[in-house]
Order: structure tokens, then C-alpha cells, then sequence
């Protein structure tokens, strides 16, 4: 087999990788999309949001079928009213032990291996899946460390009866 090396752009112009160069670029893929901040304040770093019109985000939460549908966490620091911010959809979005103390009510940061849920206040993250009638249990993600969640929202979840 032929060996082939791959097409790099060099100075503007695609070309093949020279010799003895490499490529050593972590390979990850991250979805995070732009989106204005809707709600009437800021909103923090690992704030779930749902999309609340073509361009805009707002504080998701579990107690109405309208605010369920995580599009993502904020993954800007503060995005105040009306700003442009970062919503990252998947992967590992990493904040402080402070800043995940603030978004799901723990303390000393998130738990390995633990399953948030979309609390039913809007904006916030709780390890406990709602029980009450009327309100919906998303999965927003898993805790991989003290300052690590792994993203993987259940965008529809399930309404209690």
C-alpha cells in the first residue's frame, strides 16, 4: 500500500504535509453555537438553556413543557441580557467547583458518576430527578469530576404524571 500524507494549508494553499512534519492536534469535537441571552439577567457558565427563538437562549427548567428542551449549557463565564454568548451542546464543559456549587446547589463542585437532572427552578442542575406531578425529568449529564460534566441532554424527557 502507497504511503499518503495529508493535505495541510501552508501560506493559503492546500499542499501535502512536508516531510518530517506532523500533525499532533488533539482530536475532539465540541459543538458550541453563539446565541443571544433572552432572560432579563445574566446567565453563568453551566446554565442549561433552551432555545427560546431562532437566535436567543433562556434559563431552561423542568417544571413547564415550553422551558424543558435543553439545547445546551452557557459555556461563557456571564453572558449579561441581550449579549452574545456560547452554548455548548455536548461534550465535557469544565467550570469551577464554585461555579457547579452554583448551578447545582452542591458543594466542593459535581460528583463522578453522578446524573444531573434539569431542576425545575430555571437555570439550575440538581442530582435529584423531580418527582413531582406535571414537572419533566431531563438528564442533562454526568459528572466526571469535581469540576467536569460530561453533556448529554434527553431533550424531550418524561412529564410525571
Amino acid at each position: 500500500m502507497a504511503v499518503q500524507k495529508p493535505l495541510v494549508i501552508i501560506n493559503g494553499q492546500i499542499q501535502q504535509i512536508p516531510a518530517g512534519d506532523t500533525l499532533s492536534a488533539a482530536a475532539s469535537e465540541v459543538d458550541v453555537l453563539s446565541k443571544l441571552n433572552a432572560n432579563v439577567g445574566a446567565i453563568v457558565i453551566g446554565t442549561p438553556v433552551y432555545a427560546s427563538s431562532a437566535t436567543e437562549v433562556d434559563k431552561a427548567g423542568a417544571a413547564s413543557a415550553g422551558t424543558r428542551k435543553v439545547l445546551g449549557l452557557m459555556q461563557s463565564a456571564s453572558t449579561a441580557s441581550g449579549a452574545s454568548g456560547f452554548v455548548q451542546t455536548d461534550g465535557v464543559l469544565t467550570a469551577t467547583t464554585g461555579q457547579w456549587d452554583a448551578i447545582a446547589g452542591t458543594t466542593g463542585g459535581l460528583a463522578f458518576g453522578t446524573t444531573y437532572y434539569l431542576s425545575a427552578t430555571a437555570g439550575l442542575l440538581t442530582a435529584t430527578a423531580p418527582a413531582t406531578s406535571g414537572q419533566y425529568v431531563c438528564e442533562v449529564g454526568i459528572g466526571l469530576s469535581s469540576t467536569e460534566l460530561e453533556i448529554d441532554t434527553d431533550r424531550l424527557g418524561v412529564l410525571l404524571a
